[in-house]
C-alpha cells in the first residue's frame, strides 16, 4: 500500500483495524526497477492487489507517460488512443473506499496534467471522461484474498483492447476468481499472433466493439 507523502501510516487506527502500512517511494522504485522494461511498455498490464492510494500505480503511470510522450507527442489523435491503452493497463484493489477514490483521482490528475501541458488549448474534455470511466472499472474496492468486492459480490475486472489498431475498443469482463483459479469454466482458444493453444477464463460479460470516445457517455 502507498501514500503520496511517503508517510507509512495515515493513522494508528487504520493500522490496527486494517493493517494499513504504506510503502515508501524508494522501495516502490526499487521494486519497479526490477521489471523496468515492462513499466515502460504502454500495453503491459499491472495489478496491485493492495493498492492503497496508489503509489505503485502512480509510478508505473509516470514511466508509461514518458514513453507515450516520446512516441506520440506529434499527434494528438495517436497520443489519445495510446493514452487509453496506458490507463486501461492499470488495475488496483483496496479494502478501503477512500483509498480507492484517491487512487483513481491521483491517476486521472497525473494523466490530465501531462495531457494539458502537451496539447494546451486543444484538450478534449470528453476524453478525460473516457479515462475516468476506465479507472472506475479498473480500480475497485474489495479483498484480493476473498476475491469479493465490499458488498460481498465477486470482484469483476474489465479487459480493454483495440483489436483493429484504430479507435475501436473492445471490453470484456472477467471474474477475478476465474482468472486466478483455473476450473472447468476455462476454455481453450488459439492465440491469433503466435498460433499457440491457450487457456482463457470464461467471459463474465462481453461488450460491443465501439469507438472509445463513446465510453464518455457512461461516465
Amino acid at each position: 500500500m502507498n501514500s503520496p507523502a511517503n508517510t507509512q501510516i495515515k493513522s494508528k487506527t487504520r493500522v490496527s483495524d486494517h493493517g494499513e502500512v504504506f510503502t515508501h517511494e524508494r522501495e516502490v522504485n526499487g521494486m519497479l526497477d526490477l521489471v523496468k522494461n515492462e513499466t515502460e511498455r504502454l500495453d503491459s498490464r499491472f495489478l496491485e492487489p493492495a493498492c492503497g492510494d496508489g503509489n505503485f500505480l502512480v509510478e508505473i503511470l509516470n514511466r508509461k507517460l514518458v514513453a507515450l510522450k516520446q512516441k506520440y507527442v506529434r499527434s494528438q489523435i495517436e497520443y489519445e488512443k495510446y493514452g487509453v491503452i496506458v490507463i486501461s493497463s492499470l488495475y488496483g484493489i483496496d479494502l478501503l473506499e477512500d483509498n480507492v477514490e484517491e487512487c483513481r483521482e491521483r491517476l486521472l490528475k497525473i494523466f490530465e496534467k501531462e495531457y494539458i501541458s502537451i496539447f494546451k488549448h486543444e484538450i478534449n474534455k470528453d476524453y478525460i471522461k473516457v479515462l475516468k470511466f476506465i479507472l472506475s472499472k479498473n480500480i475497485v474496492g474489495g479483498d484480493a484474498l476473498t476475491m469479493k468486492d465490499n458488498k460481498g459480490n465477486p470482484l469483476i475486472f474489465s479487459e480493454w483492447s483495440m483489436p483493429y489498431n484504430d479507435s475501436k475498443i473492445k471490453r470484456k469482463e472477467y471474474s477475478f476468481k476465474d482468472i486466478f483459479s483455473p476450473t472447468l469454466l476455462w476454455s481453450f482458444s488459439t492465440d491469433s499472433d503466435t498460433g499457440e493453444r491457450v487457456i482463457l477464463p470464461n467471459v463474465y460479460k462481453d461488450h460491443q466493439l465501439m469507438n472509445y470516445m463513446e465510453l464518455a457517455n457512461n461516465e
